[in-house]
């Protein structure tokens, strides 16, 4: 990374290498840990975040918020309708619904399926052992 590239930097992104691109993050450190003039760019670059934070935010008068409203009815747009919020959470219950259907079905089947496939192995058992020849009590004892 060159200096250049490093004042480029700062200048989109500010002094705090965490807002950078990741691919970028790395050599910046290199160059900072080597190179006062590059240091001296990145504290430029975060006293001008420091006024920029402690700044205050400008609020729209009503009057400016009026005149956007009509230059945008004006020009054929309308206001979007507020969002229902009751919708979207019976939108995510009812799916938050069929899943715990779903996984319920899932466990009825495995258990009946295991209590199934248990009965139909006892009555073979039982089977081969009346072709054998062998007493039902001396099996179920």
């Amino acid at each position: 990374m060159t200096l250049d590239r490093l004042t480029a930097l700062a200048d989109a992104w500010g002094g705090d290498l965490r807002r950078w691109p990741t691919a970028d993050r790395a050599a910046a450190e290199r160059l900072l840990a080597g190179d006062p003039a590059a240091r001296a760019v990145l504290d430029a670059a975060s006293a001008l975040d420091a006024l920029l934070f402690a700044s205050p935010r400008p609020e729209a008068s009503a009057a400016l918020r009026d005149q956007v409203i009509a230059a945008a009815s004006r020009a054929g747009l309308k206001p979007r309708p507020a969002r229902r919020f009751w919708f979207d959470r019976l939108v995510l219950a009812s799916g938050a619904g069929w899943a715990a259907a779903a996984c319920a079905g899932v466990i009825a089947g495995l258990s009946l399926t295991t209590h199934m496939t248990a009965d139909v192995q006892a009555d073979a058992v039982l089977y081969q052992a009346t072709l054998a020849g062998v007493d039902d009590t001396e099996v179920l004892g």
